[in-house]
């Protein structure tokens, strides 16, 4: 067989329009989307993830990507948090990464050239804000005048001020506390915070070790929305790229979802995490393949931002729609087919 790179310019460039289209769940035959290695990749690709980042993880774990780039040097490099991650995606350090609901709009806010490129569907259920177990804390209202430890810019910022929205408070009535995940572990056990705003798996982590009590989850404040982001430049220049890794990610989910065992052990071996650890927080998570923002998803991340402006928490308001990736396969096939 002919690979794509063999084939006349104007049949390479339809080709490439299928397999795009068809990734992108528009319903063409399967073989057209089968995995093939992409010729005349970028000479090094950098991925940014967390723990937390469960696809890419698995992804890691195989050398799938690495399979279909081979000339390319694929590096992954770790984050505690989205902020951080996403500091290094604007500075040039990564290509491309996962974070939370929060993180991209600070990003956005402080005028950083990213893109949002996919999205994974929310988990509500993976971040929580949680208490000492002996707390004499029982509602949300509780939290006013308390400590509560979170990490600034991070999806479980947004957690906190859904609770303190939802509890009738003022954001200046509760004392944040920002910590990055470890330092706030400490802190909520030595009880230097009275509560701690966090996402899996350090909340499974947590849960498992210390038996906290859970004041809330996203389930009734934040739908937890996880989002892959990347340099404006580096999807210019190699969208085929980005199309590849999703295809992976998506292969990822379903080694999660169908083969349960085996991605414990995995992300396990790789995280250091107990595997009990990492069976529950993978419970509370559903399917989860990567797709383009959807018109939905785009009105959820606007709220977010309109949140953390109106709370004085970013300098000015924000479009999230302006930094949304469209990418044009849809389009020119169904033009290419006219």
């Amino acid at each position: 067989m002919r690979t794509i790179a063999a084939v006349p310019p104007r049949r390479r460039f339809a080709t490439l329009l299928a397999v795009t289209a068809a990734a992108w769940g528009l319903g063409l035959p399967p073989t057209v989307a089968r995995a093939q290695p992409v010729p005349g990749g970028p000479g090094q690709l950098r991925i940014g993830y967390q723990k937390s980042a469960v696809n890419l993880v698995i992804a890691k774990q195989s050398g799938w990507i690495e399979q279909r780039l081979p000339g390319t040097r694929v590096s992954w490099i770790e984050f505690p948090a989205g902020p951080q991650l996403l500091e290094a995606l604007a500075v040039g350090s990564l290509d491309v990464g996962l974070t939370g609901d929060s993180p991209p709009v600070f990003a956005q806010a402080a005028g950083k050239d990213l893109l949002y490129v996919g999205a994974e569907p929310p988990k509500p259920d993976s971040s929580a804000i949680l208490l000492p177990p002996e707390s004499p804390l029982r509602t949300l209202a509780d939290l006013r005048g308390r400590r509560i430890a979170l990490q600034k810019g991070s999806s479980a910022h947004y957690l906190l001020v859904r609770a303190v929205e939802a509890a009738g408070l003022r954001w200046d009535e509760i004392q944040p506390v920002y910590l990055a995940p470890a330092d706030a572990r400490a802190a909520f056990e030595r009880r230097s915070v009275d509560a701690w705003a966090i996402w899996d798996p350090f909340y499974a982590a947590t849960e498992l070790a210390l038996r906290p009590r859970v004041l809330a989850t996203g389930r009734t404040l934040s739908g937890n929305n996880s989002f892959y982001l990347a340099s404006r430049s580096f999807v210019t220049r190699h969208a085929d790229v980005v199309q590849l890794l999703f295809e992976e990610l998506a292969r990822a989910d379903r080694l999660v979802q169908e083969r349960r065992p085996e991605a414990i052990k995995r992300i396990a071996d790789f995280s250091g995490l107990d595997a009990g650890v990492v069976s529950l927080f993978l419970q509370r998570r559903p399917r989860s393949p990567v797709a383009p923002l959807s018109p939905q998803t785009v009105a959820d991340q606007q709220r977010v931002a309109d949140a953390f402006h109106r709370l004085g928490l970013i300098p000015r308001p924000v479009r999230v729609a302006d930094i949304v990736w469209q990418p044009q396969a849809v389009r020119l096939a169904a033009a290419t087919a006219r």
